[in-house]
């Protein structure tokens, strides 16, 4: 891969989708190069012809797919559930008691680990109650192929291991190999997957109550970061609740969030 090859690929993926890859060409020809071998191009620059050309938008797709890390694991910064079981929720149950209507988006779901502790979460929380209430969690992401694991919601063995027993038992079924477990529907059912790319327009008709957007400022420079992030403020009731990653940061002075503990934000 050519620096301008490169660059060409870096351009094209910050313009769509504000992801920076700047320093990273080592990391995206080694993704890329078994790919474009197997697609039959040539060079990348016959590939991205093809991708600027190809009006279904499949290779667009496919070239995210490639070059986004979908790293992601179930009771992952597991304080945040704790916060949200503490806090959160019994604040959001005495504000909403007469709407009973929740608005809770996962913005960088990934392959659904985090939206279905969510709504596994819930579900405990609000016990016989919970077919009274509205809270279905949106789940979003920018890889068709991560939401397409996802949506299937079948983990192997390895992966469950570290939910709570109680959890695994109601939530959790072994599929016919004894290797995989498959998401109940009933958690199923409670969240919404959908592709989305967090550089558009929010589209939110109603104000989020939650929003966690966890480990995915990592990809932003600090001018996207904090666009996004002033986007995030826009769409969220007073009073709302931000999580970030524990090891993310926001510029308060540029988005006036109050910082409630270190990666807990709220409007």
């Amino acid at each position: 891969m050519t620096q301008e090859e490169f660059l060409r690929i870096y351009r094209f993926i910050k313009s769509r989708y504000g992801i920076d890859l700047d320093h990273k060409k080592e990391i995206v020809q080694g993704r890329m190069e078994n790919y474009l071998h197997r697609a039959g191009f040539h060079d990348y620059n016959e590939y991205m012809n093809a991708v600027e050309r190809d009006v279904t938008g499949r290779l667009e797709k496919e070239l995210v797919n490639i070059l986004t890390t979908n790293h992601t694991f179930f009771m992952r910064e597991f304080e945040h559930f704790d916060f949200m079981k503490q806090e959160v929720l019994p604040y959001l149950r005495r504000k909403e008691e007469r709407s009973k209507d929740l608005c809770i988006w996962c913005g960088a779901s990934s392959t659904g680990q985090e939206p279905y502790m969510l709504a596994m979460l819930l579900h405990d929380f609000f016990g016989l109650e919970h077919e009274m209430w509205d809270t279905k969690v949106l789940a979003t992401d920018i890889s068709t192929e991560a939401l397409s694991q996802a949506i299937a919601g079948i983990y192997k063995r390895e992966q469950i291991e570290s939910l709570p027993d109680v959890w695994k038992r109601r939530y959790l079924h072994a599929t016919g190999d004894g290797e995989h477990y498959e998401i109940a529907k009933e958690i199923k059912d409670q969240v919404l997957f959908r592709q989305f790319n967090l550089m558009d327009t929010f589209p939110f008709k109603r104000k989020m109550h939650v929003v966690f957007l966890r480990n995915v400022m990592i990809y932003f420079d600090k001018q996207t970061k904090q666009e996004i992030m002033q986007k995030v403020y826009d769409v969220m009731e007073p009073g709302g609740y931000l999580f970030i990653g524990r090891t993310e940061t926001i510029d308060r002075s540029a988005v006036p969030f109050q910082l409630i503990q270190p990666s807990i934000f709220r409007k």
